[in-house]
């Protein structure tokens, strides 16, 4: 099982996702961001793209699709909260928005 993250290596992951656009949800230890495509095409094709990696990593998003935005939640249900499996899929899938 995943274990939450803790000061200094949690302020140490997160900030770099922070200046990337993610905020920290309010009342919850999880991470969200916005992502916005060209059209549904490109929303589908980037949700399908961090899907296999989220499949291959056991670590499933909460995420929210309409048209060419997709809303992501992150947080480890099991350990209550952020852990590394969350700023590995985070990373993943900023770099899978920028191709």
């Amino acid at each position: 099982m995943a274990e939450k993250l803790t000061d200094p290596a949690r302020t140490e992951a997160l900030q770099p996702l922070l200046e990337a656009g993610w905020t920290l949800v309010e009342g919850r230890d999880a991470i969200t961001r916005t992502f916005s495509f060209k059209n549904f095409v490109e929303a589908f094709g980037w949700m399908t793209r961090a899907a296999i990696w989220a499949e291959k990593w056991n670590h499933h998003p909460e995420w929210f699709n309409v048209y060419k935005t997709v809303e992501v939640t992150l947080s480890t249900h099991d350990a209550g909260g952020l852990t590394e499996l969350d700023i590995k899929l985070a990373r993943k899938m900023e770099q899978l928005a920028e191709c």
